[in-house]
Parts: structure tokens; C-alpha cells; sequence
């Protein structure tokens, strides 16, 4: 009896001591993490191309998430960033698809992000046709590189990221699986991007600083603990 409690005991400790959503550990305060979600507002983000954030988009319990309607756009963040970590946790509704991008450019002369921003991909793999395309699954490089481990979780599961774009090393990591290493910038990724859909797209993949982007594509998603340090 007195084992069980002492379990117990340190369970309920370890439950107490967890941190909370959508905060900054004074850790990561020292390592210059930064939040780009508050887990109140949708302050710091609006609709690409425009200057506000309309109202399907929302921020409700700890949650960024997208109420999906005719007419809504995808999101950036206000700030743009060159070489950096972000973390962040997303889940996705049953057969739902969507986005994170990077060195997004958001200009008049770009009418969508993916213009010019590069891809990790949120998918439900098992339900979505996208899923039985090589290089359109969760945690791919979206229709450039594949992942060689899948790591997503089941449907409104959360599963966390994190993506490292420093000086043109870029790696993708899903629930804690490396998903995607390469180098940007390069001759093979130029040759890369010439034998993807976005060859239609010049400015594709060029950028090295820009937004970052969370995807609407028709399916209700989830997005907390969005945090980004500079490298």
C-alpha cells in the first residue's frame, strides 16, 4: 500500500509540475524562444494578403483553429524569419488536410503562400486522397521529399513539430521522427523543385527569410504551443 502511494504521489507531482500550454519555460525564455500564439487571441497572425484575420479562424481553449467556410484564407504570422526553430503541435479533423510553410513572401504580386513557401505537410494519411501520393503524406516535404518513417498520429490526436531552416539546412521532425533532412539553395534542390508541381511557380523556394504560414484547406485543424527562436 505504502508503494501505491508513493506513486501516486509522484504521479500527481510530475502532473503538477507539467508545463502549461502556450507558455515560454524560463529555459526557453533564456534560449530566446518566442511565442507566436498567446492561447487567447489571434493577435500576431492575419489572413495572407490582407491586414486583419477574419473570423474563422479562432482562438479558443488554448487553441488556434480554423472553423472552415467558402472565402477563408490561410495565415501568417506578422513577423518574417530567416534562420530559426519553430515548434508547434497540430491535430486534424477525420479525412482533413492542411499546412505549415516558411519563407512565405506575402506580396500583391503572389496571389497564394505557396507561391513562393515551402511545406511540411498535415494529413490524415489513411482517408484523404492526397494520402496515396508519394511526398503528399504528413510530415513530408510536400511533393518534394517523402518521409521514410511515418510518425502522425490518428485523427484530433495531437502531434508535435518541429522545423529547423538555418542557413539553408533544413530538417522536418514529426512526433519526435526525423521526416525530412536536406539542403536548400543548392543546384539538387533547384533540380528538385524543377521536377515538382511548383516548376509553374519561379519564385518557388527562393526566399530565405519570410512568413510563416498555417494552411486552410477545407478541413478543420488545430494549432498550440506555436513558439519560434532564431538561430
Amino acid at each position: 500500500m505504502k508503494k501505491i502511494i508513493t506513486f501516486l504521489l509522484c504521479l500527481i507531482s510530475l502532473t503538477s509540475l507539467a508545463q502549461p500550454h502556450n507558455t515560454l519555460s524560463p529555459q526557453e525564455k533564456k534560449q530566446g524562444w518566442k511565442l507566436l500564439f498567446d492561447g487567447k487571441s489571434t493577435r500576431g497572425w492575419h489572413e495572407y494578403g490582407q491586414k486583419t484575420i477574419g473570423n474563422f479562424w479562432k482562438a479558443s481553449n488554448g487553441e488556434l483553429w480554423l472553423d472552415p467556410h467558402t472565402g477563408v484564407k490561410d495565415i501568417v504570422t506578422e513577423g518574417e524569419f530567416e534562420n530559426f526553430e519553430l515548434k508547434l503541435e497540430w491535430k486534424i479533423d477525420s479525412c482533413g488536410n492542411s499546412g505549415i510553410m516558411f519563407n512565405v513572401v506575402e506580396s500583391a504580386a503572389y496571389e497564394f503562400g505557396y507561391y513562393t513557401g515551402p511545406e511540411m505537410q498535415i494529413l490524415h494519411n489513411d482517408c484523404h486522397p492526397d494520402g496515396k501520393i508519394v511526398k503528399h503524406r504528413a510530415g513530408n516535404l510536400y511533393d518534394l521529399i517523402a518521409s521514410p518513417v511515418e510518425s502522425a498520429k490518428a485523427p484530433k490526436k495531437w502531434n508535435s513539430v518541429r522545423i529547423v531552416s538555418n542557413k539553408g539546412h533544413l530538417e522536418f521532425w514529426l512526433n519526435e521522427v526525423k521526416q525530412v533532412e536536406t539542403t536548400m539553395y543548392t543546384p539538387e534542390w533547384e533540380a528538385m523543385l524543377k521536377n515538382s508541381k511548383f516548376v509553374k511557380y519561379p519564385d518557388f523556394g527562393k526566399a530565405r527569410k519570410g512568413h510563416i504560414l498555417l494552411q486552410e484547406h477545407g478541413s478543420r485543424v488545430w494549432f498550440r504551443n506555436i513558439k519560434i527562436r532564431e538561430l
